[in-house]
This record gives C-alpha cells, sequence and structure tokens, in this order.
C-alpha cells in the first residue's frame, strides 16, 4: 500500500474514537444468489485501487467471498464491514439468520448444511468456514441460535 496515500487519507478520515483509517459497510440479502458475490468484487476493487499487494488483496478476496455465500445461503440478510488501519484490513460480517448450533462441527473442513437447491448451484461443499479461517491471520466467530453469526477476519498489512 502507498504510505503516502494511507497518510492523506488517515488524516481526512480517521475516527477519533475507533482509529479506524477506512471504514465502509456493504449490505447482503439473504437468498439472492443474483447479487452473491458482489460485495466481495466490491472489496477487491477498493483494495486494488489503494494499491495493497495481491497476496492481501486475495486472502480479503477470498474471505470475503466465503462469509457473502454463506449470508446469501443461510441468512435473512447481513452486513459486511471493511476496515482499514495501518497495520490490518478487517472484514466483519454479521447477519441476521438461524445461527450456528455448532460451531466446532461447522468448522471442519467438509462439514455442510446445504440443501439440496444451494448444492445444485454449486454451493456447499463445506468450505467455507474452513477458508475463511485458513486465509484469515486471525479469525473470530460467534453465534446465537434463531439471531445469527458474526465472523470477524483481520489480515495483516505487514507481515
Amino acid at each position: 500500500m502507498r504510505k503516502e496515500w494511507l497518510v492523506v487519507y488517515r488524516k481526512l478520515t480517521m475516527s477519533e474514537t475507533d482509529h479506524t483509517a477506512y471504514k465502509r459497510s456493504f449490505y447482503i440479502e439473504g437468498g439472492n444468489f443474483n447479487y452473491a458475490g458482489i460485495v466481495s468484487t466490491s472489496i477487491k476493487s477498493i483494495l486494488k485501487q489503494m494499491d495493497f499487494s495481491g497476496d492481501v488483496i486475495r486472502k480479503c478476496a477470498i474471505v470475503c467471498y466465503e462469509s457473502e455465500i454463506n449470508v446469501v445461503s443461510y441468512a435473512r440478510k447481513g452486513v459486511v464491514n471493511l476496515m482499514i488501519d495501518p497495520d490490518s484490513i478487517k472484514i466483519e460480517v454479521v447477519d441476521e439468520g438461524p445461527g450456528i448450533p455448532n460451531i466446532d462441527l461447522a468448522m471442519q473442513q467438509g462439514y455442510s448444511t446445504a440443501d439440496q437447491r444451494i448444492r445444485e448451484m454449486g454451493f456447499g461443499a463445506g468450505m467455507g468456514l474452513h477458508n475463511i479461517k485458513s486465509y484469515s491471520d486471525a479469525f473470530i466467530i460467534s453465534s446465537e441460535l434463531g439471531k445469527g453469526t458474526r465472523l470477524l477476519m483481520t489480515i495483516n498489512i505487514k507481515q
């Protein structure tokens, strides 16, 4: 990332309370596969314009896409918050959905609760949460049955 851009942009937008240099929210409509991938594509474009390395962009695109597909597949709606500070990119995904009954089981590679309709569209292979964790430098997941799930993925800018 170009340091001079970050310094200028930070002066213009840094919040006094959360110390985030850049923050933007994106909304996802659950069940709408016609728009699945739009948020991750938008975030990828933003990061390219900010001149992040290809590796950082790839990690962010993967964790965002996998999260976005999970929201579209299982939740009523969700929001993706992109937060960039001098050290990291954080992608928070909060959905309003059924929640995850067993997070440990859901994190296992290949575990899926996708129905036949989702599988016929090419989704539901049970790799989403596993890939999110694998491509994040830090990953936090929490879920409440009947309310929804929150994911927080951190990608370090400085390796």
